[in-house]
């Protein structure tokens, strides 16, 4: 077959193209069309279909996440925004922090192992192309049924991929969560979120300027793998019924990634490049666009000098390969040699593919022929965009009026006891130390909190003592009964994490998971949540420095929960005073911080004991996450609290469970005055915190809550080794930890 140029498809008009079959709307090739003034080349096509795909493009999403710009809250810390590769914050001390978290959701139900696995390579890259040494990985996951076959397959995949990945890079494994529900039977979220520290100066943004500068492609050779991968697997719904989608889903090797890693970060010591960016979705079609869109404009690329692992690709393959462990950088000429150089060093692939043109058109060449010719804005960021219709679902009254208050609740101690059990070895309420073993925690030396504690913490320099904390969290059955709160509590229970282990919280991330766009009450759902994270990040002061969006997470009609996962970076002064979950001193006084109400609408009590949902998801009152913040934060500063667990899935006994058996410490607890024994224990009232408190602290944690305004009340004693709750019932740490630690192994037997 003849080489489809440039000026061939001048001359032929009509030739027909294959736009639909790359996922193209009809209206999408007539405006490609249009933009170039003729009929796109095959790599043109395939370039535009990558890049204007959900995935990369954004277009049904960018209408509703532009209120994260225009509710921004102001924050002297964000030092680079939503835009780049990943949003930097400043932690002080000269020291800046990126961070970001993406999904690598419908890859990893394809091929579980190298979907997880090329996900982590892939966040890994985006924050060491903003400058930054990767220095912890986080994942929060969600999967089907604990009890249905498919998890079996899917999910030891996935954890084998994040696990042999990330410890294959020597990046500890520090947060995450793993929540089981039918809803995602077909179709498991699998994020993956990055830390990265680098100083101020070392910033580094993707652009590519200043005419004459070479651009080189450095790292793995470029295969078939991934081609059409996460760019077009991720924007389509897969169908219940018909041909299983089976695109090649991309193959890591973590260990050319950890070659890739010390060779960029000399490269940046040394100050060689003036742009970078990392090759992901869309591959070298995103890489070349974005460079070239966010600098002068003007690019030329010979596409015969990429280096291939297979040298049958066409043209269209290598552009949208999505081949993992590769960079492009922009370099000036007289650093060119020293650049190579480094790269030999460190035994990776580099070569000059092309350079930066005083012009305003990315051209691609193959063999001298051109193939590609257009304005690159028009690629990378002037794709479609769509004002999808949406619509409160006809069902949502139903849901909400199906209030969870109507359920039976235990009649006595002996019940209650009873259903604590079923709780805490309930799948999403065990312990996935089966999961979270699996990773390398400590790898590095740093890592001063990791799971299970409420968030994953970092010490980032040894002399201060300066730390950064991460945690992810959000609740789809919250978010489906509805989104707004859903999203609010999503990012309440994130910001509560960090505050608990001590960490000012400062920015968020996000990555959220939907079904179809195409479907009104899906619309419905992700603009109400982007509402509600929006205003909930202005009134906390945490603006939102990047994420991911992810669609179509749906199998015919049915979709997910909607899902939008907050993932909250804060900073600690002295990683020393850090506060972990576990009660650790007998004779400490435990103390309850905030209001408990009747609050079980998409509970877990609810979910456990009768397979309900339904009714009002909790109430959120930011103004009060924030003062709750700001007294752990003291508290933990000044010495007055020992432990301290946020409450949220589960209510009291869920955290006083996972509290005790950290520790090794029972508790004896007494109902406040004015609750019921069931209230107190299962409730899932949002702003609240159980501490532990040195009796030598009493009364100034006291006067400190008093003077705020903080509704505290004493609820027990560390002691012994059972859990008492007086009047009810005890269960012996024994038992609990059996039915706690004994689920999950079974499950996946």
């Amino acid at each position: 077959m003849s080489l489809d140029t440039v000026k061939h498809a001048a001359e032929t008009p009509d030739v027909a193209q294959p736009w639909k079959e790359l996922g193209l709307k009809e209206d999408e090739y007539a405006r490609i069309r249009e933009i170039l003034g003729r009929r796109p080349t095959g790599a043109e096509l395939a370039m535009y279909s990558v890049m204007w795909s959900e995935h990369c493009s954004y277009k049904s999403s960018k209408v509703h996440l532009k209120q994260f710009g225009e509710k921004a809250p102001a924050n002297d810390a964000m030092l680079v925004g939503i835009g780049e590769n990943a949003g930097v914050v400043d932690v002080g001390q000269g020291y800046a922090v990126t961070f970001k978290v993406e999904s690598h959701n419908h890859p990893s139900y394809i091929e579980p192992y190298q979907g997880a696995a090329t996900g982590v390579g892939g966040i890994v890259r985006d924050i060491l192309a903003m400058g930054a040494r990767p220095v912890a990985v986080v994942d929060p996951l969600r999967f089907g049924a604990a009890d249905h076959p498919d998890t079996k397959r899917v999910l030891p995949g996935v954890v084998a991929g994040i696990g042999g990945y990330g410890n294959c890079l020597g990046l500890p494994n520090i947060g995450g969560e793993v929540v089981f529900d039918a809803c995602y039977q077909g179709n498991p979220l699998v994020n993956a979120g990055c830390i990265g520290v680098m100083k101020h100066e070392d910033i580094h943004l993707a652009k590519a300027s200043g005419p004459g500068n070479k651009v080189i492609l450095y790292g793995a050779r470029t295969g078939g793998d991934g081609i059409g991968g996460v760019s077009v697997l991720a924007s389509e719904t897969f169908e219940s019924t018909g041909p299983a989608k089976r695109p090649a889903v991309q193959v890591g090797d973590p260990f050319q990634e950890k070659l890739l890693i010390e060779c960029t970060l000399e490269i940046f010591k040394e100050k060689l490049v003036a742009g970078i960016q990392d090759l992901g979705g869309a591959g070298l079609s995103c890489a070349t666009s974005e460079l070239a869109s966010a600098g002068s404009g003007g690019m030329r690329v010979e596409l015969d000098t990429v280096p291939l692992r297979d040298s049958s690709l066409s043209p269209e393959e290598i552009l949208m390969s999505e081949s993992q462990e590769r960079m492009c950088a922009i370099v000036e000429p007289h650093h060119v040699e020293r650049f190579l150089e480094i790269c030999e060093k460190w035994d990776v692939i580099a070569t000059v593919i092309g350079e930066v043109t005083e012009g305003s058109q990315l051209e691609i060449f193959w063999h001298g022929e051109q193939i590609v010719e257009v304005p690159p804005r028009s690629v990378a960021h002037e794709g479609p965009t769509y004002h999808r219709p949406f619509a409160r679902p006809s069902w949502q009254d139903a849901l909400q009026a199906d209030d969870a208050g109507k359920l039976a609740r235990p009649a006595n101690g002996a019940e209650l006891r009873e259903q604590v059990l079923k709780l805490i070895a309930s799948p999403n309420q065990a312990s996935k130390s089966w999961i979270t073993d699996q990773y390398d925690r400590f790898v590095q030396g740093n890592t001063v909190l990791a799971m299970p504690e409420d968030a994953g913490m970092v010490r980032i320099d040894e002399e201060s003592n300066l730390g950064v904390a991460m945690a992810t969290d959000g609740n789809g059955r919250y978010a489906k009964l509805d989104p707004y709160t859903g999203a609010q509590l999503a990012l309440a229970e994130s910001y509560r994490n960090v505050a608990a282990s001590g960490a000012k919280p400062l920015a968020i991330s996000d990555c959220l998971n939907f079904g179809s766009p195409e479907d009104p009450d899906v619309m419905w759902q992700f603009a109400e949540a982007t509402r509600g994270l929006a205003d909930g990040c202005l009134e906390l002061g945490t603006p939102v420095t990047g994420g991911n969006v992810s669609l179509y997470n749906q199998t015919g009609e049915t979709a997910i929960h909607p899902t939008p996962v907050v993932a909250v970076l804060g900073v600690i002064d002295d990683v020393t005073r850090r506060t972990p979950v576990a009660f650790a001193e007998e004779g400490q006084l435990l103390y309850l911080l905030g209001d408990t109400r009747e609050e079980f609408g998409g509970s877990a009590w609810s979910e456990v004991v009768h397979g309900h949902l339904g009714g009002m998801p909790p109430k959120v009152d930011l103004g009060r996450e924030k003062l709750l913040g700001e007294i752990l934060i003291s508290a933990s500063r000044d010495g007055m609290i020992d432990a301290a667990h946020d409450l949220s899935d589960g209510g009291l006994i869920q955290a006083v469970t996972e509290s005790c058996l950290r520790g090794g410490k029972g508790a004896r607890l007494v109902v406040p005055d004015g609750l019921d024994a069931f209230t107190f224990l299962f409730s899932e009232s949002a702003g609240r915190a159980v501490v532990s408190v040195p009796r030598s602290e009493e009364l100034r944690f006291n006067d400190m809550c008093g003077a705020r305004g903080l509704p505290v009340a004493r609820i027990g004693v560390v002691d012994g080794e059972e859990i008492e709750i007086q009047g009810e019932f005890s269960i012996p740490l024994s038992e609990l930890r059996t039915a706690h630690e004994a689920t999950i192994p079974a499950l996946l037997a």
